[in-house]
Formats: C-alpha cells, sequence, structure tokens
C-alpha cells in the first residue's frame, strides 16, 4: 500500500509517496479501499505546515488528506452500519488523516453511505466543505425556512455549499464574488449578487444570517446587513472570532465537527441533486504530490477540487 506522508512539519517539499502497512483496526473503525480523495481545503495545507502540531502533535511519519470515498474492505468488532463491499464517503480523524492513500482508516461516526447516483469523484469533494456549511448555517446561525442568508465568498468551496444547502432548505441567498464570476453565482441562484468590496448601505437590516467564508468582511458592515436578531457567522475561528463568540452579540465563529447525522444530510441533499461542488482537477496517486504542490504554491483549481484517484 502507498500513501503521501511527510517526517516533519513544513512545506510541500516535505510531502513523499511511501509504502506503509494499515494499522489493526479499533472496534469503532472501518478500513476503506480509496476511490477517490479530495484536496483543496486551508486544513490540509495548515496542518502539514504545523499550524495546529497543539492538537496533532510531533510523532512522525504523519499521513496526508482528510476527505474521500470508497468502498468498505473490512470492520472494527463494534461497527454496526456498515458491511464490507459498502460504497462509503467521509473524512478523517484530524490526528490521524491519510486520505491520500490506497486505502484509508476511518471512524465509523465520520463516513455514511455514498448515494448510488453519485461519483466517487463528486462524493469525495463534499464532506469538510459541506459539513462546515451545514453547521454554520443550522447550529451557529439557527437557519429557519423563509430566512434571508447572505454568503460572503459565495464561491469559495464553502460558500457554494452553503448557498446550495440553504435554498435546498427553504431559505434565500444572496452573495458576494469577483465580478467576473457573477453569471456562475447567478446560475447556483444567488440574487443579488455584489462584489467582495461591496458597500453594505443597499443591504441594511435585509438578512437573518451574515456567513463570511472568506474572513473579510468587517463586523460592522455584517451588523449593519442584519434584522434584528440575525446572526453573524465566520468560518474563521483565530483567538480573536472565538472571543467574540462568547461575548453577547449576533456575532459567532463555527469549528466544524464530523457528526454523522449531520454527513447523512449532506448524502440526503447529494442524492436530490441539490448538492454539488465542481472539481477543477484530477490526477492519479503518483502525481499527486506535484499537483497539491502547484495548487498550494499557486491556487490552482480555485474555482473546484482536486481530486486524487488510483493509479
Amino acid at each position: 500500500m502507498k500513501r503521501i506522508q511527510y517526517n516533519e512539519y513544513g512545506g510541500p517539499e516535505v510531502m513523499t509517496l511511501e509504502h506503509f502497512e494499515p494499522a489493526s483496526l479499533r472496534a469503532d473503525e472501518v478500513l476503506i479501499r480509496v476511490r477517490a480523495a479530495a484536496a483543496a481545503n486551508p486544513m490540509d495545507f495548515g496542518i502539514r505546515s504545523g499550524a495546529m502540531k497543539v492538537v496533532t502533535g510531533r510523532q512522525f511519519p504523519r499521513a496526508t488528506g482528510y476527505d474521500f470515498a470508497g468502498v468498505v474492505e473490512a470492520i472494527g468488532g463494534s461497527v454496526t452500519r456498515f458491511h464490507v463491499g459498502d460504497e462509503v464517503f467521509g473524512g478523517t480523524p484530524i490526528k490521524s488523516a491519510g486520505a491520500f492513500a490506497d486505502v484509508v482508516i476511518a471512524q465509523e461516526k465520520g463516513i455514511v453511505h455514498k448515494p448510488a447516483g453519485l461519483s466517487f469523484e463528486d462524493a469525495s469533494a463534499l464532506p469538510t466543505p459541506a459539513i462546515t456549511a451545514l453547521q454554520a448555517l443550522f447550529k451557529a446561525g439557527r437557519m429557519q425556512p423563509g430566512d434571508r442568508v447572505f454568503v460572503h465568498g459565495c464561491l469559495g468551496a464553502v460558500g457554494r455549499a452553503a448557498a446550495q444547502i440553504a435554498a435546498a432548505h427553504g431559505s434565500t441567498v444572496a452573495g458576494s464574488c469577483r465580478a467576473n464570476s457573477r453569471d456562475e453565482a447567478g446560475e447556483l441562484g444567488i440574487d443579488p449578487i455584489v462584489a467582495f468590496d461591496f458597500d453594505p448601505a443597499p443591504l441594511h437590516g435585509e438578512f437573518d444570517i451574515v456567513f463570511d467564508t472568506a474572513g473579510t468582511l468587517p463586523v460592522q458592515d455584517a451588523r449593519a446587513m442584519l434584522k434584528r436578531g440575525g446572526r453573524i457567522v465566520s468560518t474563521q475561528p483565530t483567538p480573536a472570532n472565538l472571543i467574540k463568540s462568547f461575548l453577547p452579540g449576533p456575532y459567532h465563529a463555527v469549528i466544524a465537527q464530523p457528526i454523522t447525522k449531520d454527513l447523512e444530510q449532506i448524502a440526503a441533499d447529494a442524492r436530490s441533486g441539490k448538492l454539488r461542488l465542481p472539481i477543477a482537477r484530477t490526477v492519479p496517486l503518483s502525481e499527486a504530490i506535484p499537483a497539491l504542490t502547484d495548487l498550494e504554491q499557486n491556487r490552482l483549481g480555485k474555482r473546484g477540487k482536486l481530486v486524487i484517484v488510483p493509479d
């Protein structure tokens, strides 16, 4: 078996494709033959660089990759939801990773059955962006049918997922994006569409939820756009943002968690055709390190996921 791993924290140059032996399964774990794994989540690069070493520790080698889709090859003794041969998708725990590989081990709670009509590639693109969007809208934003939602950065992976999820659950969506991408945003049903550096005055008091996926929307502008009782949600859990979350007021920073029922909801939305994320490029595992390096250094594939498939 092969996987992409590294023996020290650092830039993309620390990644190597190596042979490895999968660990013995714990009772709640599942061994999955990877059919597709998605990159381009900022989390992938940040963890490998050491930004979260307090959580991930200093034991090497460390594997790479979190979001995947594949076929179950073996199950732990307490696993009841899956059987060998099941097609699944989901993510690995942050500490273990390992999706950029021939096989990966995941916890039972971190995977769900893949809808039959959804390709492995499309399924692998969903977990982290869609869970982040779902939990931001429903948990932090307390979204209800009929709400008005503004998504700042509506064509990034999380923003695009948020726009589709909000629309699928009865909300209307406005958003911001680059001027040359307005038609793409319009195809998602987003209205109105404004530029990133928009003036919030014309949108004063219009929204139940203002969701800042880019981390660049001034809080005072977001506040101006809220209805009474509305909520501001950010995907940037910086120390300053977390402090604001604990203070009285509408601001909430969200840290996504791998909750099974949320993955099931994502699967249901994907099954119905209401949730898809674009794929910009697909490469075999043997060519993945140069592609990952290009993605990180040059931001290639910004309008879609890089997907890694078996050789």
